[in-house]
């Protein structure tokens, strides 16, 4: 049935909606580079002694141990308290995204971002950095909720799940770019740190371009009663006129969630649930495979490896070039096979690869010695096998799924939620991830690997596929199909549900 909806929505790939979906995805880009960035620079020993020198002063000491010499809370903070701010930012993105439009909120989310690379660029203060990094927060926060909503209802059905992992693409070219200037500036004494920290201006200033040239999405238009816009808008995105099938299916799904005055309230009712589950425990999990643990801390982890601070970029760099070939891969693969297949595939891939980490540090790193140099080089190929797998599931996945499975009426609070709540895990592995390493050394790699065994039967059981089917459709043709969720979509239920 969903295949006669796609041939039902004509639309055809012009220039114009591909430098939209390009310049949206900017947004992904902001955020890889800060992941990528804020790794690097901790590791680099300016950095450390203008700001933590006694981090610096235990680094210094080659018989520290290995798994602790990082540890220090103040160095965490600087790099997640940008996850807090995120976090309360996307619950006012949410309502930006509703009353002003997606494209406003793209729009805010870069200046937020460009502000917060110039105070920490031009940083001579651990106030003015923690500023900063809030600052930057924010911009990832309104970014984060805006961007993937965007280019999900901004993209035909059958190239949904491609242009929507866009985002993903972006974040791994942001990682990459990171890593690479981060190479770069480590050799640049004493102020290299704030190239790397500064450079973050230039995709908000793209972001900030961009959100002047893409156009608003024809479902938020028509949410906010603008239907002519909105059928303007429409036929723009799909290069032909003949949109009225699907302009008819966004203005209904509209129609339905006008009727719904407190979109918070209601993903809290019983058929809400369902939703709001999935995209949030998606998000848990998306952290939870140990991603941003390896991303942040990579030149760092490395280091503590035996490679000196340069090797250990470089080793970066090669992380993060793994992760960008193999997001392509879902990009081609996700609208042909599927989201379930590749998440229960890399459920496999990423198992494995975490647990022979564990098992080669556990019985070959000691506290203060390094690794034999054939077993680094081995660790770093699990590191890359692991990041591969990731790349092409969890990682575009956890943005993908939850952008798309929200009727109208409630879509921009539930992926409100599913952004703070990965914020809220993102700051919890940041924040804990150096002092776990040094308490739990080795064994924190099957902490993770137990974790993405879970990850794996949740998909079997729990989440249904959405490769296809319209977004305005998902509840009927998904959520009321689904064995174990449909018991949620009591109709009487539903209908009592709605009007309180």
């Amino acid at each position: 049935m969903a295949n006669n909806d796609i041939e039902h929505y004509k639309s055809k790939v012009t220039p114009y909606v591909f430098a939209c979906w390009i310049l949206a995805a900017f947004g992904g880009l902001m955020f890889g580079y800060d992941i990528g960035i804020s790794g690097g620079v901790t590791a680099m020993d300016d950095f450390l002694i203008k700001f933590f020198p006694n981090v610096h002063e235990r680094k210094m000491h080659v018989s520290e141990n290995n798994y602790c010499k990082y540890d220090d809370q103040m160095l965490q903070l600087f790099t997640s308290s940008l996850y807090i701010a995120a976090l309360i930012a996307s619950f006012f993105a949410s309502r930006a995204c509703t009353l002003l439009g997606r494209r406003p909120t793209i729009l805010m989310a870069s200046t937020f971002f460009i502000g917060g690379a110039c105070l920490c660029g031009a940083a001579e203060a651990k106030w003015m950095l923690i500023v900063g990094r809030i600052l930057f927060g924010i911009g990832v926060g309104f970014g984060n909720e805006a961007v993937p909503l965007f280019l999900t209802e901004i993209a035909p059905v059958q190239h949904r799940g491609a242009v929507n992992i866009l985002f993903q693409l972006f974040v791994t070219i942001g990682i990459f770019i990171a890593n690479l200037i981060n190479y770069a500036t480590s050799m640049i004494h004493p102020n290299g740190w704030r190239i790397s920290l500064g450079l973050a201006a230039v995709p908000g200033c793209v972001l900030l371009v961009g959100s002047l040239i893409i156009t608003e999405t024809p479902s938020s238009l028509v949410e906010r009663g603008k239907e002519d816009e909105g059928k303007k808008a429409l036929k723009k995105i799909r290069g032909v006129d003949e949109v009225d099938a699907e302009f008819r299916q966004i203005v209904a799904a509209c129609e339905q969630g006008r009727q719904v005055k407190k979109p918070f309230k209601k993903l809290f009712k019983r058929s809400g649930i369902p939703a709001l589950f999935v995209a949030n425990i998606i998000q848990v999990f998306q952290q939870l495979t140990g991603i941003n643990a390896i991303m942040f801390y990579a030149p760092v982890l490395f280091q503590t490896l035996g490679f000196k601070s340069d090797a250990s970029l470089l080793s970066s760099v090669i992380t993060g070039l793994v992760n960008v070939g193999a997001t392509f891969v879902s990009i081609y693969l996700v609208d042909k096979v599927g989201r379930r297949k590749l998440l229960l595939q890399a459920s496999v891939q990423m198992f494995i690869s975490q647990v022979a980490i564990g098992a080669i540090l556990l019985t070959h790193l000691s506290a203060t010695g390094t690794l034999h140099k054939g077993l680094a080089a081995l660790v770093v190929i699990l590191v890359c096998t692991f990041v591969m797998s990731f790349a092409w599931s969890w990682g575009p996945m956890g943005w993908l799924i939850p952008s798309e499975i929200f009727p109208i009426e409630t879509r921009t609070a539930g992926f409100a939620f599913a952004v703070s709540t990965n914020m809220i895990f993102t700051f919890i592995i940041a924040q804990a991830f150096l002092s776990m390493m040094c308490h739990m050394r080795a064994y924190i790699f099957f902490f993770f690997s137990a974790w993405i065994l879970v990850m794996g039967l949740f998909v079997v059981f729990l989440l249904p596929e959405t490769k296809g089917i319209p977004i305005e459709l998902i509840e009927e043709r998904v959520w009321k199909q689904h064995p174990v969720w449909k018991k949620f979509y009591d109709d009487d239920e539903v209908k009592r549900d709605d009007m309180a």
